[in-house]
């Protein structure tokens, strides 16, 4: 591992599958719910198709990416938005041997979407960070070395909250991008995600104690 590795701090926003996947995962709903029926409960499943349609924005096998936000070390907060494959092919080129991906939940979620999206899309990846757990390197999870990769969970507004941070959560939320997408209003989930990956690298900072990022400049 290099010494001073490149710092790619990212964060993705995703939606709902595409209207001409529904046939196939309405088909799919039916089966689980068949199999959920059969073994007498639903186990916190969706109640309804249009209910399991948006939970497939937190499945990289069916949601899409809508927006990507990154910074590379004290760079500026860029983001690709639009296009999934645009997003893709943008976020594989920052990423170089060596890098180290940091972000809140990256671990569970965001790299492991990335990945699923890339491979369906026919994405090459510039690099294939390890998900191995229980290390820093390639991969530095916020969440899990605040919690010491526990059982538990931390929000990144939480943590915020609890490092004296301004937090990023002054508009949207996560549970609202998908609203947001269909009303035409990318602009905002750009920003909303942008913050984040500010915020983001500001806990990054205080967690290693790393004094050569500055702090973002909103909520001040």
């Amino acid at each position: 591992m290099p010494s001073h590795p490149r710092k790619l701090f990212f964060d993705i926003e995703t939606i709902p599958a595409p209207k001409q996947l529904e046939p196939r995962l309405k088909e799919l709903y039916e089966m689980k719910k068949a199999k959920k029926a059969a073994r007498g409960g639903s186990n916190g499943a969706p109640t309804s198709f249009a209910g399991f349609l948006r939970m497939t924005s937190l499945d990289g096998s069916f949601g899409r990416i809508c927006c990507l936000a990154y910074a590379v070390d004290d760079g500026e907060v860029q983001a690709f938005a639009g296009d999934e494959r645009s997003i893709l092919e943008g976020f594989w080129a920052q990423a170089t041997p060596g890098t180290r991906f940091i972000g809140h939940n990256v671990f569970d979620f965001d790299l492991p979407f990335v990945i699923k999206r890339s491979r369906i899309l026919g994405v090459r990846p510039s690099v294939m960070p390890s998900l191995a757990r229980y290390r820093s390197h390639p991969v530095y999870d916020t969440m899990h070395e605040w919690t010491g990769w526990g059982r538990s969970s931390v929000s990144l507004h939480a943590l915020s909250v609890a490092l004296g941070l301004p937090t990023s959560k002054d508009g949207i939320d996560g549970s609202q991008v998908a609203d947001h997408f269909a009303a035409g209003k990318l602009d905002e989930i750009v920003e909303y995600c942008k913050k984040d990956v500010a915020l983001t690298r500001q806990v990054y900072q205080r967690m290693t104690f790393d004094d050569s990022i500055p702090e973002p400049s909103f909520g001040r």
